[in-house]
């Protein structure tokens, strides 16, 4: 049917203020017998709040923020004392929708348990009384992520298909849509708010003229509106998502020992590198260097270098050339990352002191140091989405390594990290606990 050319939004003023165990469609049909009536092809926009108080979902003297708790799956943002939530219905919404206004004092108003079983209720109560083909809307009022003011929109629905999906058909320009989607209860929900009003003591509107949207049955509802978080570009708030991303990228960094043909972007490794440099450090210093090997003759004289001293330590240990063989194959992993990174200790800082136990502990402090910047680097080349593995081997040559790079004698290589994009998923973790480590005095 082709759509109308406008439609109207008329409010349904007459509804006492409603209780638990009410008729809500005797108490709407009577309202709109007194005023605009109700039509075929009408769509009635209710608010929650009376859907809720009918159900019976108004709580006394109890602490709100345990009623949020308990209305919450997942705490999505927080900014002071409010808290973004998502319900156990699916929506992200503040404080879960526990509501104190157009309530008695001392009250708390809960979401219906159902909307869309609300709605269709609703709308066989009405059909039952007025005889009328409806759509129904049941609405609640939602902040919005980047832009100030509320706005309504629909939290269950019946006899109307929530979503309007337009991919695939043209534009007048003959253009295909590929991704518009179109949230038409929630553009109804909105555009009867502007006749309900918040404080009016009118919380139903009919919208009337868009009869072509209302359906013969009830239909899905309103979970194809859902998102899930899996699905959500902005499942978090910014603080939120700092939080977790801080924490998700320490437990997601794995040692990977695969990686692809794909070049490493060294724009990426030098933002690594960046993080890596916020490691605390002893007496002000900095005491880290990081060689990045990106040409291919570097890489080859350092490995080359580094292969002959390791088999001429295994031949002096006395190993078979079979077993030597094997042992240096270990190195195969530097030779087929597309990026190799070694981390240097430069002590030029540490205090000098007479016995060998403090000379000691001063350098272990400055070896601590570099483990951590070391590790700030494997996280935030996870943040890159690269794989990383951290080598030892640089630390059993130095003086090979030092002079294949050309470095000076007081820098001392801390290992290698071989970067890449992983080929395949990391080995299995082994099982840790804190419990384990943790020693309480």
């Amino acid at each position: 049917m082709t759509p109308p050319p406008g439609y109207q939004v008329l409010g349904l003023p007459g509804i006492p203020e409603v209780r638990e165990g009410d008729d809500l469609a005797a108490l709407i049909a009577d309202a709109a017998a007194a005023g605009p009536g109700l039509r075929d092809g009408d769509i009635l926009v209710v608010t929650s709040k009376i859907v809720s108080k009918a159900e019976g979902r108004l709580l006394r003297g109890v602490d709100r923020d345990k009623v949020i708790d308990s209305e919450a799956v997942r705490v999505v943002a927080r900014r002071g004392s409010t808290r973004i939530v998502e319900t156990r219905h699916g929506f992200v919404m503040a404080a879960a929708g526990v509501d104190a206004s157009n309530t008695e004092p001392g009250t708390l108003l809960l979401l219906p348990e159902d909307s869309d079983v609300s709605a269709r209720a609703l709308r066989a109560g009405l059909r039952s009384r007025a005889g009328v083909r409806i759509g129904v809307v049941v609405s609640d009022t939602f902040g919005r992520p980047w832009r100030t003011g509320l706005t309504d929109v629909a939290i269950g629905v019946a006899g109307l298909d929530a979503l309007d999906d337009h991919r695939g058909r043209s534009d007048t320009h003959g253009n295909e849509l590929a991704v518009t989607v179109t949230a038409i209860v929630d553009e109804l929900a909105s555009a009867a708010e502007l006749v309900k009003g918040k404080a009016g003591a009118v919380p139903v509107a009919v919208v009337r003229g868009l009869e072509h949207l209302v359906t013969d049955e009830d239909g899905a509802g309103i979970r194809a509106m859902v998102r899930s978080s899996a699905d959500d570009m902005f499942r978090l708030g910014t603080d939120d998502a700092l939080r977790e991303g801080a924490r998700r990228a320490v437990e997601a960094r794995r040692t990977i020992r695969a990686f692809t043909a794909e070049p490493v972007d060294p724009a990426a490794v030098r933002r690594a590198v960046a993080a890596a440099v916020t490691a605390p450090a002893p007496h002000h210093t900095v005491p880290w260097r990081f060689v990045l090997l990106e040409s291919p003759s570097s890489r080859a004289e350092l490995l080359d270098a580094m292969r002959d001293e390791w088999i001429a330590d295994l031949r002096a240990d006395g190993l078979a050339e079979d077993a030597i063989e094997r042992r240096v194959s270990r190195g195969d992993l530097l030779r087929k990352a597309p990026y190799i990174a070694v981390p240097c200790l430069v002590a030029d800082g540490a205090h000098a002191y007479p016995d060998a136990e403090r000379s000691a502990a001063e350098r272990e402090m400055f070896v601590v140091s570099a483990g951590a910047a070391v590790q700030n680097l494997l996280i935030a080349l996870t943040a890159e989405d690269l794989g990383s593995a951290w080598i030892s081997s640089t630390m059993f040559c130095r003086d090979t390594v030092r002079t294949a790079l050309g470095l000076p004698d007081t820098w001392d290589p801390m290992g290698a990290v071989a970067i890449g994009h992983p080929a395949e998923p990391p080995r299995e973790r082994p099982e840790r606990t804190a419990d384990d480590v943790i020693v309480v005095r």
